[in-house]
């Protein structure tokens, strides 16, 4: 909703209605609210990547040279859908697709480990059938990289997943590696004390 709103999809002050009854901007996107920009509810977890191939595999029957990306948490990976788009793109060989996993161990309801664990998730991916780039997700130049090589293999027929290891709250040392702020807002004097340790932490980019 922020990215939406200050690319100018709808009003920047329609951010403060987030949540509320009758809001455009509600938990999760939905469509029937007619929020310009998204074309997809996504209420419904585990399904995103099934969207993302469907229109890769779009693109590429339609001959066009483009990317789809598509963002996923590590606690979505208990989701079953994910596991058949997985070997469905495998088997229709849908290369101009990278997918992201955001590896940071936690979920709403407590760690990944505790809630239902993920194991070797980079060797589930190969498994079904995908190349796996593991990378730091709070470096712009890992990810960088990591996005070059999966450009790279374009062609080969095989799509790509990107492991992004991370830690949820990164920047703010009340909410660094716990799942308790994962739908919870701060108090106007949490959010002044995490907006300066983020200032100090963004003031080297």
């Amino acid at each position: 909703y922020s990215v939406l709103s200050r690319r100018g999809f709808f009003p920047l002050k329609e951010l403060a209605t987030f949540r509320k009854l009758n809001s455009r901007v509600q938990g999760h996107p939905a469509t029937e609210e007619g929020l310009p920009g998204i074309r997809v509810a996504s209420g419904s977890l585990g399904q995103g990547l099934s969207v993302g191939l469907g229109a890769a595999e779009t693109k590429k029957l339609a001959g066009e040279d483009t990317w789809i990306y598509t963002l996923h948490g590590d606690g979505e990976m208990q989701e079953g859908q994910i596991w058949e788009a997985a070997m469905y793109a495998a088997h229709r060989k849908i290369d101009n697709i990278i997918s992201f996993i955001d590896c940071n161990g936690q979920q709403i309801d407590g760690s990944t480990e505790d809630v239902l664990s993920l194991k070797d998730l980079g060797a589930k991916w190969s498994a079904f059938g995908w190349h796996v780039i593991k990378c730091d997700g709070h470096s712009l130049d890992d990810l960088g990289s990591a996005i070059d090589e999966a450009k790279s293999r374009r062609g080969s027929g095989v799509p790509c997943i990107v492991l992004m290891k991370t830690v949820m709250g990164k920047g703010v040392d009340f909410m660094e590696g716990t799942h308790k702020w994962h739908g919870i807002a701060p108090n106007d004097e949490q959010l002044a004390d995490a907006l300066s340790q983020l200032e100090e932490t963004l003031g080297d980019y």
